[in-house]
Parts: C-alpha cells; sequence; structure tokens
C-alpha cells in the first residue's frame, strides 16, 4: 500500500488524494516528530509563566479575557472540543473527514502548532485504522476555520462521539481505538484549540473537486466534439491559429482537444449540403471559448490550494523565534472564492452542454435529424424527457453558483463579526460536481445517439471509440422508446469514473 510520508514543508495533491480516496498510510517523518517537541517546549515553557497566553492558558474567542489557573487547563482543552463537536445535519462523506484530519495532521506537523508528537502519531493511527470520526454537514462559518467538523474529528482521539469503522458501520468511538489498540490522547495546554483552527475542510474538498473537475472539463470537450459531428458543423472554429490571437491557455487547450477528437470525422464541415448555413450556433462554435474560461479558473483554484497546502494555520502560531503570536491567517477566504468561482464556471459550462442537446433533439435545428432523436417520432418520445431531467440539473447548477463567500454571519458575541463561509461553498460545489457529471452524460447520450443516426457519414476514430466504450458500459443505441433512466445511469457511471476520456485517449493520446 502506498505510504504518505508528512514532514514539516506541507503535503502534495497527490498525498492528499491518496489518503483521502485510496487510503493511503501515513508516516510522521523524523524532521516532523523533532519539530512538535520543539514547539511543544515553547508551549510549555509559556505555560510555566504567570502571564496569560492566547490558547495555552487564556480562554477562547469572545472568553479569552479570563486567566485560566494551571489545574483547570486540560479540563478547558477537553471542554473546548467537546463544546465545539456541535455540528448537526447529514453526515459528511468519508472522504471529506479524511482529507479534513490528514490536512489539520498536516498543519500540526509543520511545528506551529504546539501539538506534542504523541497527538499527531494518534491522529495517524486513527487515519490508519480506517477510522472515520461522524461529521455532520453544518457547523462551519468558514472562519476560525472549519471549527465544528474538526471538533468531531477531535472528539474521537478523546475516545469519545462515535465514528465509523473499517467495516463501515458506526459505533462509539472509545470502542474503535480499543479494539485497534490505540490509546486515547489526554490534551495538553493549547492542543484542543490547536486541533480545531483551520481550513482543512474547505481544501480538502477544494483538492478533490480539483482531480474532479479536471476530468469533467476534458469529458466537455469530448461531448462538445460529439455534438459538432452530430450537427454536421464545421472544425474550421477551432483551428489553432484563431486561437493563438485570443492567447487565453485554457481556450487553446479546449480547441486542440476537440480537434484532436475531431481528427478523421466524415460529418464536420457540411455546412453547404442541404441547409446552408454561415455559421455554427454559439453553444457550438464557442464550446472552447466557454470550457476554456473554466479551465483557467481551476488554473487559478489550484494555485491556491497550492499556497494553502503549504500553509500552517492556527491560532496562535509558535514561531520559530520563541514567540507564540495570535493571527488571522484560519479565515477561509483565499479557499472561498474560489470554491465559488468552480461552481460558476461549472454552472457555465453544464449550461452550454445543455443548449447543445436542445438542439440536437430539435427537429428545426438539427439539420436532419428526427424530432427529439426518436425512432417513430409521436409514437416514440426519444430523448424529450432526457433533456428535462438535464434541464433540471442545469437550473439547480445556476442556483448553486450563487457564492456562499459573499455573505457573512457574525458569531461569538461579535468577536468573529466576518466569516468567509468556506464550508458552504465547498459542500455547494460537491453537488455541482456531481451535477455536472450527469449534464455530460446526457449530452454524450444524446450525442452519440445522433451520430449513429448519420447513415452514410462516418464519425471520427476517437468518437467512434467513445460510442463503441459507451454501449459495451450498457448505454444502448438508437431504437424504440424503452426505460431510459439505467441507460444515463450507465452514461454516467462512464463519464464517473473516466471511461470516456480513457477511450478517447486511446486512439488520440493524451488531452490536454
Amino acid at each position: 500500500m502506498h505510504t504518505v510520508v508528512v514532514g514539516t514543508a506541507g503535503v502534495t495533491v497527490s498525498d492528499v488524494l491518496a489518503v483521502a480516496r485510496a487510503d493511503a498510510r501515513i508516516e510522521l517523518s523524523q524532521e516532523a516528530v523533532a519539530a512538535l517537541t520543539a514547539a511543544r517546549e515553547i508551549v510549555d515553557a509559556l505555560a510555566a509563566k504567570p502571564e496569560p497566553v492566547y490558547g495555552v492558558s487564556t480562554g477562547f474567542g469572545a472568553l479569552a479575557t479570563r486567566h485560566i489557573s494551571a489545574e483547570l487547563r486540560a479540563q478547558l482543552q477537553r471542554n473546548i472540543v467537546r463544546s465545539h463537536a456541535a455540528g448537526i445535519g447529514p453526515r459528511v462523506e468519508r472522504e471529506v473527514v479524511r482529507a479534513l484530519m490528514f490536512l489539520r495532521l498536516k498543519t500540526v506537523c509543520s511545528g506551529h502548532t504546539g501539538v506534542r508528537p504523541e497527538v499527531a502519531q494518534t491522529m495517524a493511527d486513527v487515519l490508519n485504522a480506517g477510522i472515520t470520526p461522524v461529521v455532520h454537514e453544518y457547523g462551519s462559518l468558514g472562519c476560525s476555520g472549519d471549527l465544528a467538523p474538526l471538533s468531531h474529528c477531535a472528539l474521537t482521539l478523546l475516545g469519545e462521539g462515535e465514528a465509523e469503522g473499517p467495516d463501515g458501520v458506526v459505533r462509539p468511538a472509545a470502542e474503535l481505538l480499543a479494539e485497534h489498540g490505540i490509546d486515547p490522547v489526554e490534551l495538553h495546554e493549547k492542543e484542543g484549540l490547536a486541533l480545531l483552527n483551520g481550513t482543512d475542510g474547505m481544501l480538502g474538498m477544494l483538492i478533490m473537486a480539483l482531480a474532479d473537475l479536471d476530468r469533467l472539463y476534458k469529458s466537455a470537450d469530448v461531448t462538445a466534439a460529439l455534438s459538432m459531428e452530430a450537427l454536421l458543423g464545421t472544425d474550421k472554429v477551432l483551428a489553432p491559429e484563431l486561437h493563438a490571437i485570443r492567447p487565453h491557455p485554457g481556450q487553446g487547450a479546449s480547441a486542440a482537444n476537440m480537434l484532436a477528437v475531431l481528427k478523421g470525422s466524415g460529418l464536420t464541415g457540411h455546412h453547404q449540403d442541404d441547409a446552408p448555413r454561415v455559421q455554427d450556433a454559439y453553444s457550438v462554435r464557442c464550446a472552447p471559448q466557454v470550457a476554456g474560461a473554466g479551465r483557467d479558473t481551476l488554473a487559478h483554484a489550484r494555485l491556491v490550494a497550492e499556497r494553502e497546502l503549504a500553509s500552517a494555520v492556527d491560532n496562535p502560531v509558535v514561531l520559530a523565534d520563541g514567540r507564540v503570536e495570535s493571527n488571522g491567517n484560519f479565515h477561509g477566504a483565499p479557499v472561498a472564492y474560489v470554491l465559488d468561482f468552480l461552481a460558476i464556471g461549472a454552472a457555465d459550462l453544464a449550461s452550454i452542454a445543455e443548449r447543445r442537446t436542445d438542439r440536437l433533439l430539435d427537429k428545426n435545428r438539427s439539420h436532419g435529424l428526427p424530432p427529439f432523436l426518436a425512432d417513430d417520432p409521436g409514437v416514440d418520445s426519444g430523448l424529450m424527457i432526457a433533456q428535462y431531467t438535464q434541464a433540471a440539473l442545469v437550473s439547480e447548477m445556476k442556483r448553486l453558483a450563487v457564492p456562499a463567500s459573499a455573505d457573512s454571519i457574525p458569531s461569538s458575541a461579535m468577536q468573529e463579526d466576518h466569516v468567509s463561509m468556506g464550508w458552504s461553498a465547498a459542500r455547494k460545489l460537491r453537488t455541482a460536481v456531481d451535477n455536472l457529471t450527469r449534464v455530460l452524460a446526457i449530452e454524450l447520450y444524446a450525442a452519440t445517439r445522433a451520430v449513429e443516426l448519420r447513415e452514410g457519414l462516418t464519425p471520427a476514430p476517437a468518437t467512434r471509440a467513445a460510442i463503441t466504450a459507451l454501449r459495451e458500459a450498457g448505454a444502448e443505441g438508437p431504437g424504440p422508446d424503452r426505460f431510459l433512466a439505467p441507460d444515463l445511469a450507465a452514461a454516467e457511471a462512464f463519464v464517473r469514473d473516466g471511461r470516456l476520456v480513457a477511450s478517447v485517449e486511446a486512439v488520440t493520446g493524451a488531452l490536454q
């Protein structure tokens, strides 16, 4: 099994995905253990002084003015975990919780939090055992970090609350720790606060969304190419020299992908046949411009994610010169903005895909295809309602594109009077990514059926490979009306797990 070694300099995107989605094992580097030990010595020295230090010998948030005596500090750390584990609603996904815990461990190992090495090792042990704390949908405002979600994770380290075992069954955390030989931790000064104060949930969901959207933007280039073929469009608009004079990188990449997919097509370029037209509709002609803008948004979001991965997000932080200083690095604005931006791009990509699907189904705009791609129009309804389903998904995605980060709601007796709502931005982006997958699957299903209905014209080798693979995956081709939901589900799975892109790349080579 793949092993991820956590040091002091952060982790990589591939590390996060390996732990969250592939259950990679975690080890702490000797460098991390040394940094943890050194930072803890600083905290212990400050804890022994009579002067109050925030997070070490004071209360938290609006209660930070109270100096806490030494005999109450362990109780203080337990209490902050228990009281902040106040989430409510449905459980969030296992991969999200694993990413959340792993990214908190990453910051702990930076040596800027003051957490003891044994606490960090327990975090790694819990992840390695496949124990997943129960974390709820609601509870984070994305400022002071993802407080409630991280608190539920910290509660498991104490042997309290509930968690899911490696068998998928939710049980008391104490039982699961005991079964795997893991001793619950007894928190010391600052440790409770350090386990809660980070942007780890929203960052983990950003990283996973970036991986999914990278595949979906390639998928969208393929489905757009298939629709262009089915509508007898012209691939001249994809010429590199046209995109070179508007040099947005994403646009050029999308156009190059579409051109590669359409190489050798016998369907493109029939503008002057029976129904002459000068130009294709925007949804066909401007596909690279829209998908390209989304790709450039992805590039910006990756940059933000990489910077956040290299960050130590906590308050207060332990500095190398021995100071423990308060700060505002827990504010989720940088991550929240790009989460919202990605949802906007995904909604627009879905919107243009739905417009192409509608054009394929409309006999007045499809250049010779039967109404709704039906076998016997009137007796058969064809894909009429599949487009309704797609339109419903797109409509929801437009609502999800309303930015969460433009909102703020004060908390903690107005001490925390401006928050990022980054967790909410991440949660709605996950829904948007799922819906985009379904929208592209429906375009794929319609476009492949339309291409097959173009008798006497030969599709490109790459699109032909996609059609063959889709049919083998269980999504049937043209014919009389049948129960359609299983076909659409098969198409969705085909897009979601990457088989669409893989089938095309087997012919074209790697897409951009």
